[in-house]
């Protein structure tokens, strides 16, 4: 489960946004998450809303305005509202001074509120992508993932098939490194996934009588990626020269394999001696760009062999 602390929200957009935190710093340990978020027919954020109400309500100039023309009563009545709503805090945009009734409110239904110098719209813009990646969905995988021709490819297989060994070749060739072992991938949107390493492994690849590897010292800044968009899984299987031959030499349909409700391409490569793994992924990864620009080689293949069938009949 993804989920944010109000004070790590305010920490990480108060510079940006110019925030102030007014009241409610007592409640900085209350979380946003994507269970909640994701479960409930509220809005995460946007302008002040009675009747389809957000997690994170954003009061501008002009609604400050309406709220201050408004008589005691109403303004009370439009308050309850909020307070039945889960609220997880207010935020006072376009450098507007907070109504007195405002603050009362938010001390009695305990929640955060700020105040923003910058424009409802600009607040809601980047805390919608900054809420966007903290709560996306998130799972982690075990493999290598790496920038090949652009392209975020994640290598999987059984333990010491040769993940790393073949990550470090392709690094030396001019690929970059995303994270070896763990890779945590998050859903960063319906049909997109990215992927990041933990920051205890970051710039780190192990190998296996070599030890840990510090990419970025020995290969350079160019060497390494903070983060990629995972197009492409290749899954290496051991296997020894005799069985090779029982993999399927002209694959009619595409593998796919899904992760987050996401479906990724998935192309495997069987490991055998003499086998050259990093000219196979990038050979892999063309393919794959081809495929995405409508070439398909083995169905452009399978034409011609059925043409030329045909003139023989």
């Amino acid at each position: 489960m993804s989920q944010i602390s109000i004070t790590q929200l305010f920490e990480d957009n108060k510079e940006k946004l110019g925030l102030v935190w007014i009241l409610g710093h007592e409640y900085g340990d209350n979380c946003l998450s994507n269970d909640d978020t994701s479960s409930s027919s509220q809005g995460l954020i946007g302008h002040l809303n009675f009747i389809h109400p957000n997690w994170i309500q954003i009061l501008s100039s002009l609604t400050i305005d309406y709220l201050n023309q408004l008589d005691e009563t109403s303004f009370q009545q439009k308050l309850d509202k909020l307070a039945q709503s889960g609220l997880a805090c207010l935020i006072v945009a376009d450098g507007s001074t907070v109504p007195k009734l405002l603050q009362s409110f938010v001390i009695k239904a305990k929640i955060p509120l700020f105040c923003s110098s910058s424009s409802s719209l600009d607040v809601i813009w980047v805390l919608r992508s900054y809420l966007a990646k903290v709560l996306a969905p998130n799972t982690s995988k075990h493999g290598v993932l790496l920038d090949v021709l652009g392209m975020g490819v994640l290598i999987t297989g059984d333990s010491g098939v040769g993940k790393s060994e073949l990550a470090l070749e392709l690094i030396s060739r001019g690929h970059g490194l995303v994270a070896d072992d763990v890779v945590e991938i998050h859903r960063i949107g319906p049909e997109t996934l990215e992927g990041c390493c933990p920051p205890l492994l970051r710039d780190y690849l192990e190998v296996r009588g070599l030890g840990m590897l510090n990419i970025r010292t020995i290969f350079g800044e160019t060497a390494v990626r903070r983060r990629k968009n995972m197009k492409l899984i290749v899954h290496l299987e051991k296997t020894s020269a005799t069985d090779i031959g029982s993999f399927e030499r002209l694959p009619l349909s595409n593998l796919d394999e899904e992760i987050l409700s996401v479906r990724t391409r998935k192309v495997t490569i069987p490991v055998a001696a003499g086998r050259n793994l990093a000219v196979l992924v990038e050979a892999a990864v063309r393919n794959y760009i081809l495929q995405l620009r409508g070439i398909d080689n083995t169905q452009e293949f399978i034409k011609r062999h059925e043409q030329e069938m045909a003139g023989d009949l």
